[in-house]
């Protein structure tokens, strides 16, 4: 299904992404529009499925203090969905994707201290079906656009 944003649609959902418990009349007042008009986009959005949800951004105090490390995952064959269940188990982890290369999945690890990353690790490695596994810690963040005010 193809989705057409406009300008104020994208507009919208960058308010939305540099602080999305901004109220509808202050988001009203930004964009020129009436408050029903942005409540109506913003139902409009949530239905079609542009915006799944609600969340919390950590702040870079609490961000910086963390050890976090991207781990690839080489899984055998027709284990995909057991590991998958496995990893979802650990809150640590705040995503796996899919990808293409010599591994199946790049999973992103969050820590508070490295002896607790190298006990995920372990956990991680002693899996059925996780085959390889080879961890990258994120030394510094050079570019996040994840807060970024633009938006597709």
């Amino acid at each position: 299904m193809s989705m057409h944003l406009d300008d104020t649609d994208r507009r919208l959902l960058s308010l939305l992404q540099a602080n999305a418990r901004e109220p509808a009349a202050t988001l009203a007042r930004k964009l020129k529009l009436a408050r029903t008009t942005v409540v109506a986009r913003l139902a409009r959005l949530e239905r079609d499925g542009v915006v799944a949800g609600y969340g919390v951004r950590l702040g870079q105090r609490l961000d910086s203090t963390a050890v976090r490390a991207y781990c690839s995952l080489s899984i055998l064959p027709k284990t995909t969905a057991s590991v998958l269940k496995e990893l979802a188990q650990m809150p640590e982890i705040e995503e796996v994707s899919a990808v293409s290369g010599q591994f199946d999945y790049l999973v992103f690890l969050r820590c508070e201290t490295h002896e607790q990353l190298n006990a995920l690790l372990d956990r991680i490695g002693l899996i059925d079906g996780v085959n390889h596994t080879q961890t990258s810690i994120v030394l510094s963040r050079k570019i996040d656009r994840r807060s970024a005010v633009s938006l597709l």
